[in-house]
C-alpha cells in the first residue's frame, strides 16, 4: 500500500502571523497611549494653572513652519502655597534651540534675577514675567531680549520633575561637590543633602542637585548645573527602555507639566530631536556682559543688549561637541574625577 503524502506542517507561518499580531497589537497601544498622553499636556484653559492670565493678541507666539528654527521656552516652578487662581514665578529658565537645516541644538540657560524690559509692564526681574502675563507674556519678553523667535513653552512643576527623574529609573552622575542647604521656611521639604562623587541620583536627589544655589557663584553654577544635568536626562530618555516605557512616563509626569504644542508639534519637535545632535551650550548674559545692581534686591543688568544678541548668534553658528566633547554629567571638565 502506497504511503501517503505527509502534510506540510505549519507551525512557522501560523508562529509568524502571532509574532506579527503582537506586534501590531502592541504598536497601536503604543501609539495610542503616547498620543493621548501628549494630547494631555496642552491643557485647556479652564484646567491650566495660567487659566486667570488674560491672552493677549500681541503676545501670541509666531508659529513654526517645520523649516525654520525653532525654540522652546522650558520653564520650572513652584506651586507650593499658591492659592487658586494665583500664577507662580519661574524658577529656572532655559531656551532649546533646534535648527532643521543642520540637525544641531543649543541650549541656553538665563540668569532668573536679570533685570529686563517686560512689554507693557516697565521693566522688572526676568521670571517675574510669568507670575504678570503667563508663558505668552514670559516668551515675547524673552524673545526680545534675546532676537530669537520663541514659538513653545514647556513648564513643569517641581513635581514634575522628581516624577520625571524617577520615571526614567534615575540618572547616574557625578556631583562636583558636597552640597548642603537647610530652610525651616519651606518646613524642610526641600532641604539639600549631597555628598560630591559619582552616584545614583533618584528624582527628589536630582532636585536638590539642579536648585542648589548656595556657593560663590549662586545662580552662575545652578543654571551650568541645570544644563548638564537636563543633558543626562535627555541621554536616558533615549535609551531602547525608555522610548519602550514612554506611554508610562508621560502619564507620570501630564498632571505637573503645561504646553502649547499640539500632539502635531509634539510629534514633530521629537522627530526633529532625535535626528539632531547638542552643539552647545551657553549662560545669558555672559559674565563679560552683566553687571550686579540693586533694583529692589539683588539683580543682574546687562551692559550692552545689542552684543548679548550678536553673542548668542555665535554660539548658535558654533558646534563644540566635536572639539571638546566633556564626560556626560560634569558641570566642567574639571568637575569630572
Amino acid at each position: 500500500m502506497p504511503s501517503q503524502p505527509r502534510k506540510k506542517r505549519r507551525w512557522p507561518l501560523y508562529t509568524g502571523l502571532s509574532i506579527l499580531v503582537v506586534i501590531i497589537a502592541f504598536a497601536t497601544w503604543y501609539f495610542y497611549n503616547t498620543y493621548h498622553a501628549l494630547e494631555q499636556l496642552d491643557k485647556p484653559k479652564e484646567d491650566s494653572i495660567f487659566s486667570n492670565v488674560p491672552e493677549k493678541p500681541e503676545e501670541q507666539p509666531p508659529e513654526w513652519t517645520g523649516s525654520e528654527r525653532v525654540n522652546v521656552l522650558l520653564m520650572g516652578g513652584d506651586n507650593r502655597g499658591l492659592t487658586k487662581g494665583e500664577t507662580p514665578r519661574s524658577d529656572s529658565m532655559l531656551i532649546a534651540s533646534f535648527d532643521p537645516t543642520t540637525k544641531k541644538v543649543h541650549l541656553f540657560s538665563i540668569l532668573r534675577d536679570t533685570y529686563v524690559k517686560i512689554p507693557g509692564h516697565g521693566s522688572d526681574r526676568l521670571n517675574a514675567a510669568l507670575s504678570i502675563g503667563g508663558p505668552n507674556l514670559s516668551m515675547k519678553t524673552i524673545s526680545e531680549l534675546t532676537g530669537l523667535d520663541i514659538q513653545y513653552f514647556v513648564y513643569a512643576d517641581f513635581q514634575g520633575f522628581i516624577k520625571l527623574v524617577d520615571a526614567i529609573g534615575g540618572v547616574d552622575f557625578y556631583v562636583e561637590k558636597d552640597m548642603d542647604y537647610e530652610s525651616a521656611a519651606d518646613k524642610h521639604l526641600f532641604d539639600i543633602h549631597l555628598k560630591k562623587g559619582q552616584q545614583h541620583l533618584d528624582g527628589d536627589h536630582a532636585l536638590q542637585y539642579v536648585r542648589f544655589r548656595h556657593d560663590k557663584l549662586s545662580d552662575f553654577t545652578r543654571t551650568e548645573r541645570q544644563r548638564a544635568f537636563l543633558g543626562a536626562v535627555a541621554d536616558k530618555l533615549q535609551s531602547g527602555w525608555n522610548l519602550i516605557k514612554l506611554p508610562t512616563i508621560l502619564n507620570q509626569v501630564v498632571p505637573y507639566i503645561e504646553t502649547n504644542m499640539s500632539v502635531n508639534d509634539m510629534w514633530k519637535l521629537a522627530s526633529l530631536g532625535y535626528k539632531s545632535h547638542q552643539a552647545g551650550s551657553a549662560q545669558l548674559p555672559p559674565m563679560d556682559n552683566l553687571v550686579e545692581q540693586n533694583k529692589g534686591g539683588s539683580t543682574i543688568g546687562i551692559r550692552d543688549e545689542d552684543k548679548l544678541r550678536e553673542y548668542i548668534q555665535e554660539v548658535l553658528a558654533s558646534d563644540t561637541s566635536a572639539a571638546s566633547p566633556s564626560p556626560s554629567g560634569s558641570v566642567s571638565a574639571s568637575a569630572t574625577p
